[in-house]
C-alpha cells in the first residue's frame, strides 16, 4: 500500500473515512435493533455500512503501519497502533451481528422457523458489539490525537 497520495500521508485520509463509517454503522445497527420502523426503512443498510467499516479497518491499520515506520519511535504511536489493530475484531463482529440480525428480521422472512429468543440474543449481541465498537473507535481516536499533537505545545 502506498504511504502517500498527492504528497499527503494516506493514513489520515483513510482514517477520516473510517471515523465516519464505523460510528455510522454503530448508530444504524443500534437503531435497526431497537426501532422496528427504522429497521423496516433501513433494510440491509446497517449491515452494508458495517461491511464498508470492516473493509476500511484493515486499510487504515495498514496505512498506519506504513506511517509508523516513517516516524521516530514513540510510546504514544505504539499505543495508538495497538488499539488500532484491535478494531478489526470489533468490526468483524459488528458486521456479523448486523448481517445476522437483518437476515433474521428481513421483510418476507419466514419468522416461524426462528425462535424469538434467538432473534433477541442476536439483537442484544449486535447492540453490545456496536457500543463496544464505538468505544474502541473513541479510544483509538483519542490515542491518535495524543500521538499527533503531543509535542505541539513545546
Amino acid at each position: 500500500m502506498p504511504s502517500e497520495i498527492f504528497g499527503l500521508p494516506i493514513h489520515p485520509l483513510l482514517v477520516h473515512a473510517t471515523v465516519v463509517f464505523v460510528p455510522l454503522a454503530v448508530v444504524l445497527v443500534i437503531g435497526a435493533v431497537l426501532v422496528p420502523r427504522f429497521r423496516a426503512w433501513a433494510g440491509p443498510l446497517p449491515a452494508a455500512v458495517s461491511l464498508v467499516a470492516l473493509i476500511l479497518t484493515p486499510l487504515s491499520t495498514a496505512s498506519g503501519e506504513n506511517l509508523e515506520h516513517d516516524l521516530p519511535h514513540s510510546a504514544l504511536i505504539e499505543r495508538h497502533a495497538e488499539l488500532g489493530d484491535q478494531l478489526l475484531l470489533f468490526t468483524i463482529a459488528l458486521f456479523v451481528f448486523a448481517a445476522g440480525f437483518w437476515w433474521m428480521t428481513r421483510t418476507g422472512a419466514d419468522r416461524s422457523r426462528l425462535p424469538s429468543w434467538l432473534v433477541m440474543v442476536v439483537g442484544t449481541l449486535a447492540i453490545v458489539t456496536a457500543v463496544a465498537t464505538g468505544v474502541q473507535v473513541a479510544r483509538i481516536g483519542h490515542s491518535g490525537a495524543e500521538a499527533a499533537w503531543s509535542d505541539v505545545g513545546s
